[in-house]
């Protein structure tokens, strides 16, 4: 997990949006080590990062194993679980789940979107 922040922090460097990106990416990646067979012995996950002028988006595969998709939920503030997704859907402009294969996992992508009016790279 922390080769998945560090790596999307050397990514992002200089974006005004590299930590809102770490913190998604700390996140997604926790998610899928403790909630799916990606935190198995054997287990993964898959971290991908699209950067266009318009939008960063930060995906997370998992390597499946549950029977249940992950959802956003909204927890109180006492809450000590369940409320990983729903602080990334305030981080993030869009948060989106797909089953990535069948049965074979889930995929979550948070896409931040950047200030292109002013047309500079999200990353300088």
């Amino acid at each position: 997990m922390s080769r998945a922040r560090r790596w999307t922090r050397d990514i992002l460097r200089g974006s005004p949006l590299a930590e809102d990106a770490v913190l998604i990416v700390s996140e997604l990646s926790s998610n899928a080590i403790l909630h799916t067979a990606s935190g198995q012995a054997s287990g993964s996950f898959h971290l991908a990062l699209a950067i266009t002028p318009q939008v960063i988006a930060l995906s997370v595969t998992d390597a499946g194993g549950t029977g249940t998709a992950p959802k956003i939920e909204h927890q109180d503030q006492e809450a000590e679980h369940g409320r990983g997704l729903g602080m990334v859907s305030v981080i993030a402009h869009r948060v989106a789940i797909h089953s990535s294969q069948v049965g074979l996992g889930y995929t979550v992508t948070a896409e931040l979107f950047t200030d292109a009016r002013r047309g500079e790279h999200p990353c300088r």
